[in-house]
């Protein structure tokens, strides 16, 4: 089972061996763009746009804020790499532990075989606990025995 803690700056990557056992750190992906300033992921102002009747002239408006859009983009970097280790029989059950904004834009990127190995999904935000706590904070049994 691999155990993914994440949140927008950062994701570690855990397995466990057996359903009561300890984690062991795999992986750490860094996302250090999560923690710049807005006006340091904007290049330049929204463009300018004309109405299609009339002489008004705004500001064109922004959908998904800069640092939304950066969260979107490491959690589609996540969901990559969990696709990979699932193509790749690294493991066969998934829990994710992700602060719970985060949590809902991770499973958005995840694909449906993806999606089908989550055994667990915890909205916590404990991407910087040692691996000891972040154990105590799962089910007793991660997975059911044989």
């Amino acid at each position: 089972m691999y155990i993914a803690v994440a949140d927008s700056s950062g994701c570690r990557l855990f397995a466990a061996d057996g359903p009561t056992g300890p984690l062991r750190e795999i992986e750490d992906l860094s996302h250090p763009e999560a923690r710049l300033h807005e006006r340091d992921l904007v290049s330049d102002l929204p463009g300018r746009a004309f109405d299609s009747m009339g002489e008004g002239r705004h500001a064109m408006e922004v959908q998904v804020s800069p640092k939304k859009q950066e969260a979107i983009n490491f959690a589609g970097r996540i969901a990559e790499r969990l696709e990979a280790g699932r193509t790749n029989n690294e493991f066969d059950k998934l829990a994710l532990v992700a602060a719970p904004e985060f949590l809902g834009l991770l499973r958005d990127k995840l694909g449906a075989p993806l999606r089908g190995l989550v055994a667990h999904e915890i909205g916590k935000n404990l991407v910087r606990e040692d691996a000891r706590t972040i154990r105590a904070r799962l089910p007793e049994k991660l997975f059911p025995t044989l």
